[in-house]
């Protein structure tokens, strides 16, 4: 298997490992809920327990995961499962440290009984406190809910019509020119009530979902194979997504490739795959050098997400993930400073929850705090980072950025990433009109593998298609592209980006953060960028 393949199924696997999967349950009980009157009923045993044993605060998140994963190969079906994790998280403070407990046990005493848990583990955390947690304040909103805008749940759907889609994108592929297809239908539902002793009871139902595929062509005469994946998102959004609609599609610059928007045509895009796989194994590959990149929102999405969305947390920052995810170049120094130049003056990049249709969209974070949108990058200057309630004092704000995320019940929340995008172009400007004022460059559509280092700087990043651009012209199709720059370098050699009739988001199914590891889901938006004079290496030359 072609390494960057690997790479990205491998992510795909060690993800779904690490999701709260549960205990495995026929199809018809995904449709089963729990009525609100009795989450809150058990939120209220919680709340009262712990402040009876002694708690200032308590946040209990009652949780109900749903997964249900279909995977196949070629012309068959490999494994379908659907899964369920229930249980109750709380949170508490008390006497300024940090305690939390969870438990399966969905009985009033076995709840009561998290509860104390919980407040004696803080009691035993206070010795180890050198300061008291600060929560920054959060207004109770009472009991409100929310749910994913959707019009077809993907729980109603027969396993077969999904399979059957599934299959019919590996035959398109396959027809057209691979010699393996794999695909893959990750589904998820959250069924989160969080209650807190600050007068909240918020109940929201979170739906998400994803296809993969892997189109594989081999030339059996020498033993050359080559791989394109899918050029569809993961979405916050129902099972809707698959129906495709025309206005959904749009060319690529030069019509190298049919994208995609609201709607997604998995079997139209496996149909290309299979042909681009093939033509992959032809390609030219590239001359070193230093050129001008042109990079697809399906590609920039992952670059955001490595050297902005996560240098940006501010737990990284602080060092709090040195031991495991690393820290971060952009450190507090450079923020107070109130000019370090991140990127370009063209260059915003924004932090949101709130992007109908976006992985990260939800009303209210895990700790009760409203969605919200902010700046980090301001004008090309590094100008905020990412922060809960426990943080927020430590940049002055008087409010959290409502990023607070646990995976499961049974994890305690803490910091993770919003959707953090690239705004569009203030100026009138297509992919096609951008193509135009490239003398020597290269066009990448679409993600591929990735080295970064510990403090998110210097980088290299690959990806899926890459085509020449030569006197105003996209050209031939090239292989063995990867390039290679450190942050401010590349956000500061931005020179152009399409309006907003461009932006769209990318995304990540599996993030992984934390000790013991943690999974998040996050979007990216962009319009397509131009970045001047990047080194790019040619990843198939050997030394000696």
């Amino acid at each position: 298997m072609e390494r960057r393949t690997f790479l990205n199924y491998s992510s795909m696997a060690l993800g779904s490992l690490l999701l709260p999967v549960g205990r495995a349950i026929a199809a018809e009980e995904l449709l089963t809920t729990m009525p609100v009157a009795a989450k809150k009923a058990l939120a209220d045993v919680a709340l009262n327990a712990a402040t009876k044993a002694g708690a200032s605060y308590c946040d209990v998140r009652i949780g109900r995961y749903l997964n249900q994963f279909i995977t196949t190969r070629d012309l068959n079906v490999e494994s379908v499962s659907n899964t369920e994790s229930v249980g109750v998280g709380v949170r508490v403070i008390c006497n300024g440290a940090y305690g939390f407990a969870a438990t399966s046990d969905m009985s009033n005493d076995g709840i009561a009984n998290a509860a104390r848990q919980a407040v004696a583990i803080a009691k035993a955390n206070v010795r180890l406190q050198t300061e008291p947690v600060q929560l920054a304040p959060v207004k109770g909103v009472g009991e409100v809910s929310w749910r994913t805008p959707y019009t077809k749940d993907w729980r109603t759907v027969a396993i077969k019509d999904k399979a059957d889609m599934l299959l019919a994108a590996n035959k398109a592929g396959l027809d057209n020119g691979a010699s393996f297809m794999q695909s893959r239908l990750f589904q998820v539902n959250q069924q989160k009530y969080f209650a807190s002793t600050d007068g909240s009871y918020i109940d929201q139902d979170i739906h998400r979902l994803w296809a993969p595929f892997s189109a594989t062509a081999v030339d059996k005469a020498s033993g050359k194979f080559r791989s394109r994946a899918g050029l569809g998102n993961p979405v916050g959004k129902g099972y809707e997504y698959f129906d495709a609609r025309p206005e959904h599609k749009i060319k690529a610059a030069g019509g190298v490739a049919t994208l995609y928007t609201e709607s997604y045509d998995i079997v139209e895009d496996a149909r290309a795959a299979g042909r681009d796989a093939r033509r992959k194994l032809t390609a030219k590959s590239v001359q070193p050098g230093k050129y001008d990149l042109m990079l697809s929102p399906e590609h920039l999405w992952l670059t955001i997400h490595e050297n902005v969305g996560h240098p940006t947390e501010l737990d990284r920052v602080l060092g709090y993930e040195a031991n495991y995810a690393g820290t971060s170049f952009a450190t507090l120094d450079k923020w107070k400073s109130k000019n370090f130049k991140y990127g370009a003056p063209i260059v915003n990049l924004f932090a949101d929850k709130t992007t109908k249709g976006s992985l990260g969209a939800v009303a209210y974070d895990d700790e009760g705090v409203p969605a919200k949108r902010w700046d980090i990058i301001k004008d090309g200057i590094l100008v905020n980072y990412q922060a809960t309630r426990d943080q927020a004092h430590i940049i002055g704000e008087k409010e959290s950025h409502g990023c607070s995320y646990a995976d499961s019940w049974s994890t305690v929340q803490f910091q993770r990433m919003p959707n953090v995008s690239l705004a569009a172009g203030k100026a009138k400007l297509t992919p096609d009109e951008m193509v135009k004022g490239i003398k020597k460059g290269i066009y990448i559509v679409g993600d591929g593998s990735f080295s970064i280092d510990q403090q998110r700087y210097n980088f290299q990043f690959g990806g899926q298609l890459f085509y020449e651009i030569k006197d105003g012209k996209i050209g031939e199709m090239l292989e063995d592209v990867a390039y290679q720059a450190n942050t401010q370098e590349f956000w500061n050699a931005c020179s152009a980006i399409c309006d907003e009739r461009d932006w769209r988001m990318g995304g990540s199914f599996f993030d992984g953060k934390g000790q013991p590891p943690q999974i998040s889901i996050v979007s990216h938006g962009s319009s397509t960028a131009r970045f001047n004079g990047i080194n790019v290496i040619n990843t198939a030359r050997k030394i000696g």
